[in-house]
């Protein structure tokens, strides 16, 4: 009884493993021809049982034996016409996937993916997938135009590319053109991208690349054509503006701050010096037609007023008494020249009563 519980619980613990250990992949695939292919195969990794043998194998026209075996002592590639060619992930449990680079022709065939597992009895779970591999000539599709980051509008100065992708068998080669306004069209670059290291606004055109491949029998593929567009670089215009002591920060002004008010920077410049123009001549103008006028220039003639009345009443007597500040008088006379003040000097001593006289005298 004991034997048949131990056989049953053996028993049971396989089926539970064999369910866990199923390997999963396709049964047809397509290849591209001087392309690459992953080959699917892979299982739910467990602690108990682990994995002990890996090997893929294929039967095809050429030959057909173990490819690839991997076991205790490592990797191993055992069919020349693969060597350099294969390899199975090794960081993934549970990934024994076959990779192919540069696939023939001659590569296409049945390949079968058996991984052998030992348990911790000592018993061994062998499983297998079988995939049958189609390799087929694939011309170059028709391509696309991707731009740089700076996209179809870039600014003269900077950097940018075009870069033409097509799928397709490879090798894939590629060529870049450039319509003129004339309708000619000139040959740039062979090659899948096509750079600019500075660009220049003759650099602006309608651009299109070309792909074709040996499966295409030399048919090349053209891409719809793209507008690149150099625009020209902006105009700084730099003021600053502070005051002293008052820590206002510098601040910078550039073409985008009058664009923001509608105006552009040569129209801002014109009405500045429209402005500046009409300003000095409207004050030429008015220096102009302003006349000098001739303005009379009073002497201011200190004298004493007892020493004048005196003189006026005594004609023989001459009396000078000491100047007093409270009796000072101040005459203002206009002035025409030096020998009309002597005139007019002469005609207050005979009375001249027509003489205009300003006297400025204390009140007090």
């Amino acid at each position: 009884m004991g034997m048949l519980l131990r056989a049953a619980v053996l028993l049971s613990s396989l089926l539970l493993c064999s369910a866990f250990l199923d390997l999963s992949g396709p049964s047809e695939i397509k290849a591209v021809w001087k392309g690459s292919i992953t080959l699917p195969c892979a299982y739910v990794p467990v602690e108990d049982p682990v994995q002990q043998t890996l090997t893929w194998s294929v039967v095809h026209d050429q030959s057909s034996g173990t490819i690839f075996r991997r076991d205790g002592s490592g990797d191993h590639v055992l069919l020349s016409e693969y060597r350099d060619r294969v390899s199975v992930p090794k960081d993934t449990p549970g990934n024994v996937s076959l990779v192919i680079l540069n696939l023939e022709v001659s590569d296409r065939g049945t390949y079968t993916c058996q991984v052998t597992w030992r348990a911790s009895n000592n018993s061994l779970i062998a499983k297998e997938i079988v995939t049958k591999m189609e390799v087929v000539r694939v011309a170059a599709t028709k391509p696309i135009i991707r731009a740089g980051e700076l996209g179809l509008t870039v600014p003269a100065g900077a950097s940018t590319s075009l870069t033409c992708e097509a799928s397709g068998s490879p090798p894939i080669s590629y060529r870049w053109f450039r319509s003129t306004p004339g309708g000619k069209v000139l040959l740039r670059s062979s090659g899948a991208e096509l750079a600019w290291d500075s660009l220049r606004p003759s650099d602006s055109g309608t651009y299109f690349c070309e792909a074709a491949n040996r499966a295409g029998a030399g048919v090349a593929q053209q891409s719809d054509p793209v507008q690149l567009t150099v625009t020209d670089p902006p105009i700084t215009v730099t003021a600053v503006t502070s005051k002293s002591g008052g820590g206002y920060p510098e601040r910078n002004y550039t073409t985008q701050d009058f664009q923001r008010t509608g105006l552009s920077l040569y129209l801002v410049l014109l009405i500045a010096v429209v402005c500046g123009a009409v300003v000095f001549l409207v004050i030429s103008f008015i220096i102009c037609i302003r006349k000098p006028k001739d303005a009379q220039v009073y002497d201011i003639k200190f004298h004493n007023s007892r020493a004048a009345a005196s003189s006026k009443h005594e004609s023989t007597e001459h009396y000078e008494e000491p100047i007093s500040f409270t009796e000072n008088n101040y005459v203002m006379e206009p002035m025409e020249n030096k020998s009309t003040k002597v005139n007019k000097n002469t005609s207050d001593c005979a009375g001249n009563t027509q003489e205009h006289e300003y006297e400025v005298g204390d009140t007090s």
